[in-house]
Order: C-alpha cells, then sequence, then structure tokens
C-alpha cells in the first residue's frame, strides 16, 4: 500500500473517539439538535424515493457474488379453487376446502424475497469492509461469525434509531452539464466543494450527502442484462475524497452507482480504497444503488439542495448491510 494511502488512513481514522465500544462511528455526528432541524427542512410536503425497483432486472444479474432479488408467490388468487391453502387464526390450521368454508371468505396473498442484502438500494454496515484484520475502531474480523457478525453489524444502527437528518444533493452531473460521468471517472474533493457553491449549498456537520453522477438511468440505457458493463463502468468518488468526507464530518455518503467508488483498481492499485478507508477508518456508512433522478430534477428546478432524509435499515441480526427504501423529503 501506498505511503500516501497509508498517511490518510491514519488522519481519518476515528477509532476512540466516540468510545472504544462505539458502533455508529460517523452517525454520532447526527445530535438530536442535528436531527430536530433536519425535520424543519420538510416545508413544501413533497417526497421522493430514492430506491431502485426491487426485482429480478436488478444490475446484480444472475451471476456474481451477490444475485439480483428473487421474488416468488407463496399464496395467490391462482389457489383459490384449493380454497387459498389459508391456515385458521384460531389455534388449528384447516385443511379442507369445505372446514375452509366455514371459516368464512376471507383470502390471501402472500410473497417473500431471496435475495443479498447488499443487492437493492442498501447501506452498508460498518462491519463489510475491513482490512488486516481489524474492522472500525479496532474490532477484530474473528467477530464475523457464520452467525452473523457480533460486532458494527447493521442491527446496531437500526436498533440505534436508523438513519435519518439533513440530506444534502451534490448533483456532479448536472454540474458538468452530462447526463452521466464517463465510465471509471472519478469525483474529486476539489469539484465536490464546487458543485456545493454552484448549488449555493453549505455542507453541515451531521449531513448525509448524495452525489449523483447519472449512472443509475445509464443501467437503463445499456439494458438488461448488461449489469456486469454497469458495474465496471461505474464512476465515483475518488479515495482522497475521504479526506473531505472527514473534515466537514459527514454521517454517511450515497451515490447513484453500484459502490460510491469506481470499482476499478484505483491510481494506487488498490480496489475499494474509499471502502477500507470509510468503513474501517472512519465508520462512515456507504450508501449504494440509490436513484437520485426525481429528486435531482425537483432541486434543480427550485433551486433547493438540501432536504430532510429517512433511511432507516432493516434490523437484521448481525447483518452486514441491509435494503432500504430512503425517502427525501421538502
Amino acid at each position: 500500500m501506498s505511503e500516501e494511502w497509508r498517511t490518510l488512513a491514519d488522519r481519518v481514522r476515528n477509532w476512540g473517539r466516540w468510545g472504544e465500544h462505539d458502533q455508529l462511528g460517523c452517525l454520532n455526528h447526527i445530535t438530536a439538535d442535528a436531527l430536530a432541524g433536519a425535520a424543519t427542512l420538510a416545508t413544501q410536503g413533497k417526497s421522493f424515493s430514492l430506491a431502485i425497483p426491487l426485482d429480478g432486472d436488478s444490475p446484480m444479474g444472475p451471476h456474481g457474488l451477490r444475485r439480483a432479488p428473487v421474488h416468488l408467490m407463496s399464496l395467490d388468487g391462482g389457489d383459490e379453487s384449493l380454497g387459498n391453502r389459508l391456515q385458521g387464526f384460531g389455534g388449528y390450521a384447516a385443511r379442507e376446502a369445505e372446514a375452509l368454508e366455514q371459516t368464512g371468505p376471507f383470502r390471501a396473498n402472500d410473497d417473500w424475497i431471496l435475495m443479498p442484502l447488499q443487492s437493492s438500494t442498501q447501506w452498508d454496515a460498518l462491519c463489510h469492509g475491513y482490512y488486516e484484520g481489524q474492522m472500525y475502531n479496532g474490532v477484530p474480523a474473528s467477530a464475523s461469525t457464520s452467525l452473523g457478525v457480533t460486532r458494527n453489524a447493521i442491527d446496531t444502527v437500526a436498533a440505534a434509531g436508523g438513519v435519518a437528518g439533513r440530506g444534502v444533493l451534490l448533483d456532479v452531473a448536472r454540474h458538468r452539464g452530462v447526463a452521466h460521468l464517463e465510465p471509471q471517472s472519478v469525483v474529486t474533493a476539489q469539484e465536490l466543494d464546487a458543485v456545493a457553491t454552484a448549488q449555493g449549498v453549505t455542507i453541515h456537520t451531521g449531513d448525509i450527502v448524495l452525489v449523483r453522477t447519472g449512472w443509475w438511468p445509464r443501467y437503463a440505457e445499456l439494458g438488461v442484462g448488461n449489469g456486469v458493463e454497469w458495474q465496471m463502468g461505474s464512476p465515483g468518488l475518488d479515495w482522497r475524497a475521504a479526506e473531505w468526507l472527514h473534515d466537514h464530518d459527514i454521517a454517511a455518503v450515497a451515490c447513484d452507482n453500484v459502490a460510491v467508488e469506481p470499482t476499478m483498481p484505483a491510481d494506487n492499485g488498490l480496489i475499494l480504497t474509499l471502502h477500507m478507508l470509510t468503513l474501517r477508518d472512519m465508520g462512515l456508512m456507504l450508501g449504494e444503488l440509490w436513484d437520485l433522478e426525481a429528486l435531482a430534477t425537483d432541486c434543480a428546478a427550485d433551486g433547493i439542495y438540501e432536504f430532510f432524509l429517512t433511511a432507516p435499515p432493516l434490523r437484521v441480526t448481525g447483518g452486514t448491510g441491509s435494503p432500504i427504501n430512503p425517502i427525501a423529503f421538502k
């Protein structure tokens, strides 16, 4: 690893900053006052879902480390002739069609999802990424077990109240005047400052920063089935932007691509360098596969790039991440 990377890792490391047993990391920047202030930003009665569709057309595709979500029906209208297979609620199971008829006319539809926890719009938990045998705050890699991760897992965030606060959109693609950034291009800290200045928005301690590269709609242009091309071409934050995130006391950062940063090796020859600096050293959660298009259009129309953002993870015990449906309120 390069000396520059090592120096930056030492500079942004937050181990012990909020106590030796802390598992929330930079979410500690969202104080009660900051949360209350963020709620006042919802003044126009508008809301925007920032989630991509949770279905089999996900760019994760059918192969690789993660697979697209699989949605199956376990009970549907086609089962009507079988009495809809509905089980009784009175402590017994009505198994015969005649017995079912006696319970009344109610029928149901039911379904389930089989998916990796990070194959759709999601948060990376702090335990998701590590190096040299240690996770955030010095937690040993052995805390990850076959039963789940015992420290820095996503359920810790959910139990603490989830993720909510002042969201700020930095629309890099619109600032460059393009529909989407070039494949594998990087967004530097200097450009983040330039975008914020051009938009007239000030970054505050505890902000949840959303960076738009325009890469999510690029998947539709490439066509379903081209997920690998979409993933490998992903632009994103330069790994040195970790210093910008640290110096601004950002609570979390999310992007409209697959990994926040480019997926190809950085100029230091390493992959997922920003992941290591943020998740492991800073304790900063990463949001991936967010759809920022409708929100970006509205922000450009009214010139307001701040909003109240809620993005609570599921309380998956020992989970390394969680699917989410982030909502921005203006």
